[in-house]
């Protein structure tokens, strides 16, 4: 009877909200021209067209069909919120140029809850810039060349020699992709220590989408969860680390950075936050990345064929257990138009939500302090305007690619702004390293027919199953070996 009352309370004052807000957006409509558009249905909006799209392998209606009908930029009512959706380039970059101005970093309750309020993608202003340059510090070219490239090519060998038979690729890639970051940020090696920590993440991240009410979501609280269990051994990590470095030893990590940054994070829950957050963004995206590559290269056989082509005379100049150098990255060129073409169809980051700090004037409209905007990547990524035949995978495009004089614009598949992606280059690395491994040492084929779904995060329904077959066998001690000599 009580949780009766509840529900019908709840449910009562949201409907109340809603026609309140349907009011006020209309007569603020008049008052500040608001873009065109619709709220859609009492409480929920147009929240569960959205998501009933981007389930599904097609998810572009939900935004053409209103583009269609009031342009590139307009008003709907989506995850509680009235919100304007821009599918316009030049829209896009105003609002990622104008972070920290005109507009501040938002994400649902859920998100911000499991990641903490010290994550980089939460932090604003000046402690922002300083965390965000550090980050970037760690993970730039003379960086990657000088020391992370060695340890990547170990990792990607290593994980590669326990496949036999049916692979689910997305948890092979998700496993390599965390190890790799575990190592840059506190120079742990693969063992049951980072394999549990693992686990424990996954159920974070499954927390992401949710209800953030423990009471009525086990997802969530179950994500809650993990998150204590990951910041606890994450404390751990921090505190042996502080005793470690007053007896004068040190490591080159990310970690060691944070603890001799006076100026930045001082408290131990500080630090947890931020590397916790760090582990999710270079464990979740680039996985998903090197998985769908796989899926879109073997559905294109030519592209595959000539990526083959491109690894096997890098192959050719090097001996069987010889690792890769920064020179034979640079000598990729096919393989980084592989890339550009799986960011701009996956489209694995398909936007970023902002609130805006002040009424601001846009493309002729107002938009009111405190709403929601969302500039839509994935919008402008899948445009025949702005890539011929955009929904194609094709990555011959992006040779001696000259798009419009926009073109800065067009393809944003790591942000922009003063929010860009520190790790492009890192994420860019890592996965050439996966790609030349896998195509010069496995044949595959897909083990069972497996399609690309968008919501909550972009992947595909059963993990992406292949059955491989080797074709170049290494021992693991010669790698091992060739590692030590390096």
């Amino acid at each position: 009877m009580v949780f009766f009352l509840y529900l019908l309370f709840t449910t009562s004052l949201s409907l109340l909200t809603y026609l309140l807000l349907r009011r006020s957006a209309r007569f603020g409509r008049r008052r500040q021209h608001l873009p065109p558009g619709s709220l859609g249905l009492p409480v929920a909006g147009e929240t569960l067209q959205l998501i009933a799209a981007y389930k599904s392998e097609n998810p572009e209606p939900f935004i053409d069909d209103r583009v269609a009908r009031f342009g590139p930029v307009f008003t709907t009512h989506v995850f509680g919120e009235p919100t304007v959706f821009s599918a316009d380039p030049d829209t896009n970059r105003f609002i990622l140029q104008n972070e920290g101005k005109l507009f501040e970093s938002s994400y649902p309750r859920s998100i911000s809850n499991l990641l903490g309020r010290h994550s980089l993608l939460l932090m604003k202003g000046s402690l922002h810039k300083r965390m965000h340059s550090l980050t970037m510090s760690f993970a730039n070219s003379s960086i990657i060349r000088d020391h992370l490239l060695q340890d990547i090519d170990r990792l990607v060998r290593l994980n590669l020699e326990s496949w036999t038979d049916r692979v689910l690729l997305m948890e092979e890639a998700k496993k390599i992709t965390f190890e790799l970051t575990v190592k840059q940020l506190m120079s742990f090696d693969p063992c049951k220590w980072t394999e549990k920590l693992r686990k424990q993440y996954m159920l974070v991240i499954e927390g992401f989408f949710t209800i953030p009410l423990p009471l009525f979501s086990i997802t969530y609280r179950r994500a809650i969860r993990a998150r204590r269990e990951v910041a606890e051994a994450l404390s751990q990590v921090v505190r042996q680390r502080r005793r470690e470095r007053e007896g004068g030893e040190k490591k080159n990590d990310i970690l060691a950075a944070l603890l001799d940054d006076e100026g930045g994070l001082s408290s131990e829950a500080e630090i947890v936050d931020f590397m916790l957050a760090l582990l999710v963004a270079g464990y979740e995206t680039t996985s998903t990345i090197m998985t769908l590559a796989v899926k879109f290269l073997t559905e294109t056989p030519l592209a595959l064929t000539q990526l083959k082509k491109e690894h096997e005379e890098i192959r050719e100049r090097k001996g069987e257990s010889e690792g890769l150098e920064w020179n034979d990255y640079k000598s990729m060129p096919f393989t980084q138009c592989v890339i550009n073409e799986t960011m701009r169809v996956a489209n694995i980051i398909s936007g970023v939500f902002r609130r805006t700090v002040t009424d601001v004037d846009l493309k002729g409209y107002t938009i009111p302090k405190g709403w929601t905007v969302f500039a839509s990547f994935r919008a402008v990524h899948m445009d025949d305007n702005n890539f011929k035949d955009a929904r194609s995978f094709n990555p011959w495009r992006w040779q001696g690619y000259s798009g419009p004089a926009n073109s800065v614009n067009l393809f944003t598949p790591f942000g922009g702004g003063p929010r860009l992606c520190p790790g492009t280059e890192l994420a860019r690395v890592e996965l050439s390293v996966f790609l030349h491994h896998l195509v010069t040492r496995f044949s595959w084929a897909p083990a069972e027919e497996d399609k690309l779904v968008f919501f909550p995060t972009t992947r595909t329904r059963k993990r992406y199953p292949i059955i491989v077959r080797r074709c170049r066998e290494v021992p693991v001690q010669a790698i091992v070996k060739n590692d030590v000599k390096a």
